[in-house]
């Protein structure tokens, strides 16, 4: 079993890359191998339109036509078991790279038919993790909840399932004295990193279980 991470933050040690490798940690407790990949080391664009994964007979009907950076990762995640992606939540989105790494993914196999089928060559589970410098309480305000449904439909409807975490008030800086950054009450966000994201982190462990356990039933 087979399971890649993608990291959409510009950051490779950070909140999102130490959720996505808690993620991976509980997959691979249940015998899962690992991947993780961060997309800003990619020298990639999003989708260019040039409908190559569409056109009738083509040699790239059903993949992307277009080859760069991100060709190697839409090839393997094809082959994979489970896949989970991690992105910061950047004005009130999940990051460029992110989202162009999604139109790729995800354009390739959509036909425009009249159900808008996919043809993914197999139905995969998905995790998503998010996180954000907000609080949970401001979610809903924020639109965020909306934003993680909009996200998360094509997806679903790709690969068949997808299970979210959203990781909230996180630590943005080790040293908060160097920026200006008033809006934030440092000693609370230590404190919450010190407290509360171990626990983030046990629950991103545990959707990496159920993600792994989630593949194992769909390769039977």
């Amino acid at each position: 079993m087979r399971i890649i991470g993608v990291n959409g933050s510009p950051r490779k040690t950070w909140n999102t890359a130490m959720i996505l490798g808690s993620v991976l940690e509980g997959a691979a407790s249940k015998g899962a191998g690992t991947e993780l990949v961060h997309l800003y080391d990619l020298d990639f664009k999003g989708c260019v339109s040039c409908f190559a994964c569409k056109a009738k007979g083509g040699k790239s009907y059903g993949r992307c036509g277009y080859r760069d950076g991100l060709t190697p990762l839409l090839e393997a995640i094809a082959d994979a078991d489970a896949l989970v992606l991690g992105s910061p939540i950047y004005l009130s989105d999940v990051t460029g790279a992110m989202r162009s790494f999604v139109e790729r993914l995800v354009f390739q196999y959509l036909v425009y038919d009249g159900a808008y089928s996919a043809i993914a060559p197999k139905k995969i589970p998905v995790a998503v993790a998010y996180t954000m410098n907000i609080s949970e309480a401001r979610l809903t305000e924020w639109g965020y909840d909306r934003m993680f449904s909009a996200f998360e439909g094509p997806l679903k409807r790709t690969f068949g399932s997808v299970e979210s975490l959203a990781v909230t008030d996180t630590l943005q800086f080790d040293d908060y004295s160097r920026y200006v950054a008033t809006a934030f009450d440092e000693g609370a966000k230590q404190e919450r990193r010190r407290t509360v994201f171990p626990s983030d982190c046990e629950k991103a462990r545990q959707m990496g279980v159920r993600l792994a356990e989630a593949a194992e039933v769909l390769r039977r």
